[in-house]
């Protein structure tokens, strides 16, 4: 990619949030990250130790203290991922029409063209002839044979696969728990290096998040189900009761579905969670080919568009910024097509949430946004929130303008990295409830984020923390 002067339009505010995973082409330069864009930071828990991993988590925060802006820490658990073993040389390519082994146990030292290990020793007695795996998310296509001590597979599609990548069989076939013992070893570790978000992979109902929850505890980071089998697609809407952010993860999607259902899965998933207010991610092969180029193509171009347009809070790199060979750059990449989609295509952009207006929270919030709609003078909305909650609730609505959150709680501005088209910001807690909205106004014509003379609506409370946002008012900044 050409680095060159970014037109006007490409500097503004930013309301799609980025997701970066974390790994080792990136340790070394999170700085570089957080001044490309990242707003989250993955750590994927089906890789590295707990030590290097909580030394991430760590850098992290140095890198977005010294930037200035918060950077929220998203621990991804392994959940039951099927992995392969570890490759001879670390990459083999599969040809169409070979054999491919795949041995549940440790028979085999390293894999090659010919077979390999995987991390699920039950796969022989799972599977069925004629069943599909996937391996690399996609990348290799198998199809079942035989099964005996080994599970025999027909290569359908060939590419190259590295090793530690994922295996896709269908969930239904899967006999492990949606919470493993390695992830509830692995949940103290979260705990611990304070990780803002905990994302739980293969969900496949509401029981599997309340499993989870029991662990976290009902203070503990929020937490975000990974939907990538068939059984969380129908159990969606119960998924969203007891969820607090989800990721619509279409590698392993694919395996589950036919690959031209994906798209429109994705779309109907994201609207029917923008409608309940609950954050969505839309992740996997989003840039794909940035691994190994230094541009995306420009069908990756318009998957991340076509995201930003179906409304998702944010979109996430994996191998891009984990293992790729141009990390920043893919950030680069993903924030500039972000950017423009929000500017120049806003008549393609969704509407808000459709049900949020109910609570009393919900209408003062709706008639922010539709001042904010009807009147070109305000600029922004700005809001005082203890929980994040009435932050989350003006998100929902898309208002067409920023939304400037203060809190006095730094854990929940960090967590506020991952809702769409909020700039969050730590504060002093006011003296008393009734001077919350001068606190407001104070901290937005000192921060400079919007010119001189520009408007503002002012959401607040005059109750009690946990009461909801009770007041609106307009407040102009000193010209």
């Amino acid at each position: 990619m050409t680095h060159q002067q970014d037109p006007a339009d490409l500097r503004g505010p930013r309301r799609t949030k980025l997701v970066c995973t974390i790994g080792p082409a990136s340790a070394p330069r999170l700085p570089d990250l957080v001044d490309a864009g990242m707003d989250v930071a993955r750590l994927n828990f089906s890789h590295g130790t707990a030590a290097a991993r909580a030394a991430a988590a760590t850098a992290v925060r140095r890198a977005a203290s010294e930037a200035g802006r918060p950077v929220a820490v998203l621990a991804d658990l392994s959940g039951p991922k099927i992995r392969l073993g570890t490759l001879d040389g670390g990459v083999v390519t599969l040809q169409a029409g070979a054999r491919f082994e795949l041995h549940g146990r440790a028979g085999r030292a390293r894999g090659d063209r010919t077979g390999a290990v995987v991390t699920y020793p039950r796969i022989a007695r799972d599977v069925r002839p004629g069943d599909t795996i996937l391996l690399a998310d996609g990348a290799v296509q198998l199809r079942v044979i035989t099964m005996g001590e080994a599970v025999t597979t027909e290569v359908v599609q060939g590419g190259t696969i590295r090793s530690r990548q994922g295996v896709s069989i269908p969930s239904d076939r899967v006999s492990t728990p949606a919470l493993t013992r390695k992830d509830r070893a692995d949940v103290p570790d979260a705990l611990a290096l304070g990780a803002d978000f905990v994302a739980q992979s293969f969900v496949r109902s509401a029981d599997d998040v309340l499993a989870l929850r029991a662990l976290l505890g009902p203070d503990g980071p929020p937490i975000v189900a990974k939907i990538e089998t068939r059984p969380a697609i129908d159990a969606f809407d119960e998924i969203l009761d007891v969820v607090q952010a989800v990721m619509i993860a279409r590698g392993d999607m694919g395996v589950e579905l036919p690959y031209e259902e994906v798209p429109i899965v994705q779309k109907q998933l994201v609207r029917r969670a923008l409608d309940r207010g609950i954050p969505t991610i839309v992740a996997t092969q989003m840039l794909e080919s940035m691994i190994t180029s230094p541009r995306p193509t420009r069908a990756e171009a318009s998957d991340v568009a076509n995201a930003v347009f179906d409304g998702a809070d944010a979109i996430m790199l994996s191998g891009e910024t984990a293992i790729g060979n141009f990390p920043v750059l893919a950030a680069e990449a993903a924030v500039r097509i972000i950017r423009l989609c929000e500017v120049r295509g806003t008549a393609l952009l969704p509407a808000g949430a459709r049900a949020l207006a109910a609570s009393d929270a919900g209408a003062l919030a709706y008639a922010a946004s539709a001042l904010a709609g009807a009147d070109m003078g305000v600029a922004a909305i700005a809001c005082y929130t203890r929980s994040g909650r009435t932050a989350r609730i003006l998100s929902a609505l898309r208002p067409r303008v920023p939304i400037f959150a203060y809190s006095p709680d730094p854990v929940v501005v960090a967590r506020l990295g991952l809702v769409h088209g909020v700039i969050a910001r730590t504060c002093v807690p006011p003296s008393d409830t009734a001077a919350r909205l001068g606190l407001m106004a104070w901290l937005l014509s000192e921060s400079h984020d919007l010119p001189p003379g520009s408007a503002v609506a002012l959401v607040a409370s005059t109750a009690e923390a946990g009461s909801g946002p009770n007041l609106l008012e307009v407040h102009r900044l000193p010209g």
